[in-house]
């Protein structure tokens, strides 16, 4: 297993909806070390989905108030209640906006070796989740907001104005 470099906003995988997993494997399970292993590999990440690893799999992992694991082929269901936090992501690194979310999220899924799985949580977990959830079909949180933090997020995001490491190099 290994820590794999993180696809920033541009290249088209993050974008794309991920296939559904219909093999619970080996192949599988080094993809969940992998994103294990990214999602560790330096502090202060929240979670890793398989598209900002340049995979095309429904598969996230998560760190997020003290519950840390995986889901597979996910679901998931929100609360009504909202609330407004700032977020980021590792893919517009550097960048974060006031993002609405869902207060409480419940998703289902499947664990490496198929077995269903479920996570519920409340705040930070509950917005891990969706922000996750969210990259399965191919979207980001900047297309989650509105108005003029949208206008400045895109802004912003188009003159490259995010710690890139491309920019780095």
């Amino acid at each position: 297993m290994t820590m794999r470099p993180i696809r920033i906003i541009g290249d088209p995988v993050l974008r794309t909806s991920c296939a559904p997993v219909t093999s619970f494997d080996a192949e599988l399970r080094a993809l969940v070390g992998d994103l294990m292993d990214t999602l560790l590999g330096e502090p202060g990440r929240a979670g890793v989905a398989a598209p900002q690893i340049g995979v095309d799999a429904q598969v996230f992992v998560y760190d997020a108030d003290g519950h840390r694991g995986h889901l597979v082929n996910p679901t998931i269901e929100l609360s009504e209640e909202t609330e407004v936090d700032d977020e980021g992501c590792l893919s517009i690194p550097g960048l974060y906006f006031p993002t609405r979310r869902a207060l409480h999220a419940t998703a289902h899924g499947f664990d490496q070796h198929g077995e269903p799985l479920t996570i519920s949580g409340s705040g930070f977990l509950a917005r891990a989740l969706q922000h996750e959830t969210d990259h399965l079909a191919g979207r980001l949180y900047v297309d989650t907001l509105s108005g003029d933090t949208r206008r400045r997020a895109l802004r912003e995001i188009r003159a490259g104005r995010f710690d890139s490491p491309r920019r780095r190099g």
